[in-house]
């Protein structure tokens, strides 16, 4: 059992993280898209840092970062990812690859440790290129056809262009050796309101939502704005709006407990204001942690579309673009990290659902997986005001590493 001795240095910590945030940084946080030049800065950033970790550095063909030893004994995997959304927070990633680090730097240095902690970073965990690429291709489960079809969901450049151009084509994609490692542990900022207003230090997390992405897409007809009558118009606009009302008024009746949905995009074609679109699309969002509360919520959005098609005004097609299997964490991992969260703080824990997708439920499809939250300011996450005092920050690197220590001795 660890003693209760601390041997993180939070001031590290602290330095790291803004070290990082200093790499393509926008106004309090930071803009460093997937394979973006300032990505590909933050992940040789990393790489120069793993050996005084005593781990081996590896950039692989993917844009992962690993770090592995040599060393014999348990291994424990932990990490999270560099890249961050558009025009948004310092922490959401970084955080998680320096526990990591710091975690490395603590236990792997001890000789008389029980194992060892190796580091990720794993790439396009935001999704600018595909869902969870780096973590799925260590898994092996990205195939060089899914890399071939990924392309920029900003500028659509692919994925072949984006590697080639910051150095990384041709190089082996790493993949995982299975029962080499006891687990993965993950760490991450709340992204929500919880821990802050409870005055709580870290969620436990419990399991991790399925996020099922859909393309909608509604077919009228273009028409001049000033001559055509209302009550011959097929305006798909009209019909995209109604669509999503819609779905506000019969979700409900549906979904689960913790169902969320969201329209992120609406794209009006040809978006000009003397024109009536003859073509609408969304892109539509589902997440819960029930894959039959997705299935039924799945099935009711093809009915409305057949619904709105059988109307006559618009036809209405929707296609999946993305799934995301619910993953629940470890039991073990779960209590390691309310046994450390108890010696490192005072136990101000609580068990809670992850409503965001993380790397960590990719890696649970082969290995035990955990993670634990740390507060966000006013629950801001993906802008670039996302931030989390300092004082936690360094609570949950001590918590983190703490946890480490206790799945290593098993």
């Amino acid at each position: 059992m660890p003693d209760n001795r601390s041997y993180v240095d939070g001031a590290r910590v602290l330095a790291d993280l803004n070290a990082l945030r200093g790499i393509g940084a926008y106004k309090t946080g930071v803009h460093k898209p997937t394979l973006s030049e300032p990505h590909m800065q933050s992940l040789q950033w990393l790489a120069q840092r793993l050996p005084a970790a005593g781990l081996d550095a590896e950039i692989d063909g993917i844009g992962n970062v690993l770090g592995t030893s040599t060393k014999p004994g348990p291994k424990l995997l932990a990490g999270s990812h560099l890249e961050s959304q558009n025009y948004a927070g310092w922490l959401d990633g970084p955080l998680g690859v320096i526990y990591a680090l710091e975690a490395a730097r603590v236990i792997n240095a001890e000789p008389e440790a029980n194992g060892t902690v190796e580091v990720a970073a794993w790439c396009d965990e935001e999704g600018h290129f595909g869902s969870f690429l780096g973590s799925r291709s260590y898994v092996g489960a990205l195939t060089e056809a899914d890399i071939d079809a990924a392309r920029d969901r900003s500028s659509g450049r692919s994925m072949r262009d984006a590697l080639r151009d910051i150095g990384l084509a041709g190089r082996p994609r790493a993949t995982a050796e299975r029962g080499r490692h006891v687990g993965y542990l993950e760490a991450h900022i709340e992204q929500g309101q919880t821990l802050e207003s409870g005055g709580l230090a870290i969620g436990v997390v419990t399991s991790i939502v399925g996020i099922w992405q859909y393309r909608i897409t509604f077919e009228g007809e273009q028409n001049h704005a000033g001559t055509t009558r209302m009550d011959v118009r097929r305006d798909a606009g009209l019909a995209l709006a109604r669509f999503c009302v819609e779905i506000d008024e019969r979700f409900p009746r549906s979904c689960g407990p913790r169902t969320v949905w969201t329209t992120g995009r609406i794209t009006l074609d040809p978006g000009a204001p003397s024109i009536i679109p003859g073509r609408a699309e969304m892109l539509f969002q589902i997440r819960d942690d029930e894959p039959d509360v997705i299935n039924r919520l799945e099935a009711l959005l093809r009915d409305m579309a057949a619904e709105t098609s059988a109307r006559g005004r618009c036809t209405v097609a929707v296609e999946r673009i993305r799934t995301g299997t619910p993953a629940l964490m470890n039991a073990a991992f779960q209590q390691a990290i309310e046994a450390a969260c108890v010696v490192r703080a005072g136990g101000r824990s609580i068990r809670m659902p992850s409503g965001a997708g993380h790397d960590a439920q990719v890696l649970a499809t082969i290995m035990p997986a955990g993670m634990l939250f740390v507060p966000s300011i006013g629950g801001v996450s993906h802008h670039w005001s996302e931030n989390t005092e300092d004082a936690d920050i360094v609570t949950g690197a001590e918590v983190f590493v703490d946890t480490c220590r206790r799945l290593l001795a098993g």
